[in-house]
């Protein structure tokens, strides 16, 4: 659904978290700009959005609340579709990667981390507004083309439909009359039967094609065409011939026989004068023989060829024309389609009342002549025009924000365009014609390297049209190696033609550093700096695996009773919590030892030892009890040998996991051994 925005109203913003403090937070943040809807769990939140999901325009979601957590609201709203007209921000001190793709796959646009950044926060509900908007902006501009494109394309067959039915002497309401009585006999069809494997979307071209059924009467002669008088039957025999010449016409369209809107009118110019019973023409066909398009084409034409008046007839009346085709005294027709003209009877005459779209659909289709004749073009929406205007704009904003060569390459004719920040960068004009012996093509590449990129482009295909080289550029006086990734564009003709290529310029070495920095990024828990468990969990395999002899202990601990620390002084507490105990261990442990947040107030740390565990583990079990401000800090933990697990890290974390966790039944504020030899558990501290 739409959202409601009226001029001189604040949008709303619906902020769902169990704790108080951050609700207030995250409101003093944004409730100058926005009007603020505060939800203590995911039940009050869908009550909310039941009521009022029209004047939400975005919500921040705990994930972590009672009654209904995070995940169970996202559920929700995709069930009932609110997450397509909502953006949702997911705002969590977990980071845990498991929670993070769950929510993504959920429908979650952003996620922002605890503590809060005013300015982060700002930028991130600013920025998937933004984007929310421009992706309904799209999704409209690009429905208004299909709509105009499909109104084209309606509009070009009737335009050639009426210029048979004008020659004819008709009014040009037959081919608007056949259209609608064969989209009612579809739809009462499909209401009926799926036997004919006919699906709502074929209706429309179905009615398309159905306006082309008359086509072959051009090749009649005027004076049979329009006799007023009854056909002799060397006239009725020329005047049959039109079903088969019109199926020519249409087969000999040259490149276009595979059309499925050719298809069908094949099939209905051809066959709409066969019957049921095998006595019609052009062929002869009998029952099921006859394509069901041609089947309800051919009922729609009688019906029509009744109720309208004929140089040769008056018209005849609804009634009598319904009992007359159901009574055989037109031919034989499907028993079915029989069936749906009796029960649409009533509706059809006010169906052709309402109709008013005749002779609107008339002045249109001679308003388009006349533009034809005169050479002019049809004018490009205003609203298009400034949505494509926008989007260039962003383009060349996002081109120099992102500092890549990017460059647009069209064989014809052949030029090369560079991004405005490229340009710049390589000191060159936007706009290079001949790019193969022009400055781009022989001083930034080697010549015979463009020659490579081009001929690869030239060889891709629309379903595979990506092209990636790397290669040795002079940039600025320098050589840098770099990789070009290039995607090729084609022509909407059938089959499509090569046009040409966009593409960038990414020098690897930054790349390089891109990718060592977001390695390292995904490496940590962004909350502490420490590392995350799959991180940790890599390198003690590779230890493991590789150390031979040497000793080491796995210790895995938690916070006894974190809950209260949040639950108490708030989240923000709980985090200055989980940092403290984190640069605790990163100040007490050696460079070799491995430390790592697991999630939530888990911790893990990996460590080497001589002759004995227990010092190192006593110590490290003594720092940890200690006092954050007016918080008293225990842990309970969990000891696991190396030794004892084989080289497999998944059995020493469990050894330890279930050493912590009798810890835990015991009471907490421990520690325990697990090894083979026995289990030996110490004292609770103090």
């Amino acid at each position: 659904m739409e959202q409601k925005e009226n001029k001189g109203e604040k949008k709303k913003i619906l902020i769902v978290d169990d704790s108080e403090i951050n609700r207030a937070l995250l409101s003093d943040m944004l409730s100058s700009e926005y009007e603020i809807i505060e939800a203590e769990n995911g039940m009050e939140a869908a009550g909310i959005l039941h009521n009022q999901e029209q004047e939400i325009c975005l919500m921040l979601l705990d994930i972590v609340m009672p009654v209904m957590d995070g995940f169970e609201t996202l559920a929700v709203m995709n069930k009932n579709g609110w997450i397509k007209s909502i953006p949702v921000i997911m705002i969590s001190a977990e980071t845990v990667p498991a929670y993070v793709d769950r929510a993504y796959d959920l429908g979650v646009q952003d996620y922002i981390s605890r503590p809060f950044d005013e300015r982060i926060v700002r930028r991130r509900v600013v920025n998937t507004l933004i984007l929310f908007a421009k992706q309904k902006e799209l999704s409209y501009m690009v429905a208004d083309q299909i709509m105009e494109k499909e109104n084209d394309n309606k509009l070009m067959i009737e335009i050639l439909s009426n210029i048979v039915e004008f020659r004819n002497g008709e009014s040009g309401l037959h081919v608007l009359h056949i259209r609608t009585l064969t989209e009612l006999f579809l739809k009462r069809l499909l209401e009926k039967t799926d036997k004919y494997g006919i699906s709502q979307k074929d209706i429309a071209l179905i009615c398309n094609a159905s306006a082309l059924h008359d086509i072959g009467k051009i090749s009649i002669p005027s004076e049979v065409l329009n006799k007023p008088a009854r056909l002799t039957d060397e006239e009725f025999k020329l005047m049959k011939t039109h079903a088969a010449e019109g199926a020519k016409m249409l087969n000999d369209i040259p490149l276009r026989e595979n059309e499925p809107l050719i298809r069908l009118g094949y099939k209905i110019c051809r066959w709409h004068h066969e019957r049921y019973d095998g006595r019609g023409y052009p062929d002869g066909l009998k029952g099921e023989e006859i394509p069901i398009e041609a089947q309800v084409v051919a009922l729609a034409d009688v019906y029509d060829a009744l109720t309208s008046e004929r140089v040769y007839k008056a018209a005849i009346p609804h009634e009598k024309a319904v009992n007359m085709i159901v009574n055989g005294e037109c031919g034989v027709f499907n028993p079915l389609l029989l069936e749906c003209l009796t029960e649409l009877s009533d509706t059809l005459e006010q169906e052709f009342k309402q109709m008013s779209e005749g002779s609107n659909a008339q002045k249109e289709m001679m308003d388009m002549v006349e533009q034809i004749m005169e050479g002019g073009k049809l004018d490009v929406s205003e609203r298009t025009l400034k949505l494509l205007e926008h989007e260039r704009t962003k383009y060349q904003f996002y081109a120099e924000l992102s500092q890549e060569i990017q460059f647009e390459y069209t064989v014809t004719p052949e030029l090369l365009t560079l991004s405005e920040w490229g340009a710049k960068f390589l000191n060159m004009p936007e706009t290079i014609l001949d790019p193969r012996k022009e400055s781009f093509g022989t001083e930034v590449f080697a010549e015979e390297d463009f020659r490579y990129l081009l001929e690869n482009l030239k060889d891709t295909t629309p379903e595979n049209p990506s092209v990636e080289v790397t290669c040795l550029l002079h940039i600025n006086g320098q050589e840098r190696w770099s990789k070009v990734i290039a995607r090729s564009m084609w022509g909407d003709q059938e089959p499509p033609e090569y046009a040409g290529a966009i593409g960038k310029i990414v020098d690897i070495h930054e790349e390089i550093e891109k990718m060592n920095h977001l390695e390292v990024m995904a490496a940590h828990d962004s909350l502490t700096g420490l590392l995350n468990h799959k991180a940790a969990k890599a390198r003690i395999s590779d230890i493991l695996m590789g150390e031979g002899e040497k000793k080491y202990i796995l210790l895995l601990f938690d916070l006894d009773r974190f809950k209260q620390a949040n639950d108490t002084y708030g989240h923000l507490f709980g985090d200055e919590v989980l940092k403290y105990v984190a640069d605790t261990l990163k100040s007490n442990i050696r460079e070799m030892d491995i430390a790592a947040r697991m999630g939530g107030d888990e911790f893990l740390l990996f460590m080497p030892y001589k002759d004995s565990m227990e010092p190192q583990v006593k110590r490290i079990f003594n720092l940890l009890t200690s006092e954050y401000k007016d918080f008293k800090i225990s842990v309970s933990m969990g000891i696991a040998c190396a030794e004892d697990c084989g080289g497999d890290y998944d059995v020493l974390f469990h050894m330890a996991d279930e050493a912590m966790y009798e810890v835990k039944r015991g009471g907490r504020n421990g520690y325990r051994f697990n090894v083979h030899t026995g289990n030996i558990q110490k004292a609770k501290g103090e």
